[in-house]
């Protein structure tokens, strides 16, 4: 097994070398003239509420772990500019005053936010990164859903909807067009998180490695060696976890130079007289979203695939269906109830035969 490394380790003096000798002394000898290839380094910390990982060949880049941990110090500093609850955060500062004025925001973030708008529009409000208000009234900011009664929900409708959020890409600045609107990124934050430390180990010449921000935000550049020294299609072979069986495999996909984003309610719903509530919520109604178990997308950036499996999943199978077949740069994955009796209906849009493979036990 591939020896874990953290930012710790390294504090206590552990360096990369040794790092990677952990690895080779658990090969036979007869293997080790291999070894570059058979074995993976696994660099990891905690960010944005998950597990954020890197993955590397062993030994193929001089450096390389160094640079990972400076791929995941990127990933610290964005949760710090990003973060929905950490008030000193830019994010709680835009929800704080831009009620009132405009307020100036970083370029990078000005970007993230203009993209988010253009998703709100394609999808006709399915993505909109103003349904905090939706989120609270449902109790799910606290993880402690609830039903709200119809005032309640009047009031979080009122101040939900993107068409309030107003961008000026000359100054830079963002304004609400009435108090009480706030913006929460949780469904776009790991995947830009993800692109922009793709960028950091680009720009250092690293070209094969797997990001990974948590169960649901995956980015693979390059190949896993062994897989391509082995014969196999390269890219890097990530699983695809089961809505209905948490913890078991729907299937594998193959990810080559593509991100891919998951979306689902298998980890957060509530039951109220027998009926089950998602935790995504579709801003247009208020209401839970219904009709998929888990919508996955794949698409060239990461940040591309967080978003749009959000939509997808909001949207329901016909109409994310449509949308994918208009855009042939993207791959999808939907997980829906069985027509008939228990189990699940998978359709696929986009992908190569060879990119996505269901699990023997489906």
């Amino acid at each position: 097994m591939a020896r874990r490394s953290t930012r710790r380790d390294f504090i206590r003096g552990l360096s990369a070398a040794d790092s990677l000798g952990d690895a080779l002394e658990q090969a036979p000898p007869e293997s080790r003239a291999g070894a570059k290839s058979a074995y993976a380094v696994h660099i990891s910390r905690r960010a944005m509420a998950c597990e954020f990982e890197i993955v590397l060949n062993a030994g193929q880049y001089e450096g390389g772990t160094e640079l990972a941990l400076d791929a995941l110090d990127l990933v610290e500093s964005l949760e710090a500019q990003l973060s929905y609850f950490r008030p000193e955060s830019e994010l709680a500062r835009i929800n704080r005053q831009a009620g009132e004025q405009p307020v100036a925001v970083e370029p990078r973030l000005f970007e993230l936010l203009e993209f988010a708008q253009e998703v709100y529009r394609q999808t006709q409000g399915a993505f909109d990164l103003t349904a905090t208000p939706l989120w609270k009234a449902w109790g799910f900011a606290r993880r402690q859903g609830r039903l709200p009664d119809a005032a309640e929900l009047a009031e979080a409708r009122r101040r939900t909807g993107g068409a309030m959020v107003e961008l000026d890409a000359e100054l830079k600045t963002v304004r609400f067009s009435q108090p009480g609107v706030e913006l929460s990124l949780g469904s776009i934050g790991k995947g830009y998180a993800l692109d922009r430390a793709a960028e950091l180990l680009d720009r250092a010449g690293i070209e094969d490695y797997l990001l990974q921000g948590g169960q649901s935000s995956v980015l693979a550049r390059g190949a896993r060696l062994m897989a391509a020294e082995s014969g196999e299609a390269g890219g890097w072979t990530v699983g695809l976890g089961n809505p209905l069986r948490p913890g078991n495999r729907l299937g594998e996909v193959r990810l080559r130079n593509r991100a891919l984003g998951t979306s689902g309610s298998a980890a957060q719903f509530f039951r109220h007289q027998g009926r089950r509530y998602s935790h995504i919520l579709d801003p247009r109604t208020g209401w839970p979203a219904e009709g998929l178990l888990s919508a996955t997308v794949l698409a060239s950036r990461a940040t591309t695939a967080d978003a749009l499996a959000t939509a997808l999943f909001v949207m329901g199978r016909e109409k994310a269906l449509e949308f994918c077949a208009d855009r042939p740069e993207l791959g999808a994955i939907l997980v829906c109830p069985a027509s008939k009796g228990p189990g699940i209906e998978i359709a696929a849009v986009g992908l190569a035969d060879d990119e996505f493979r269901l699990a023997a036990d489906q």
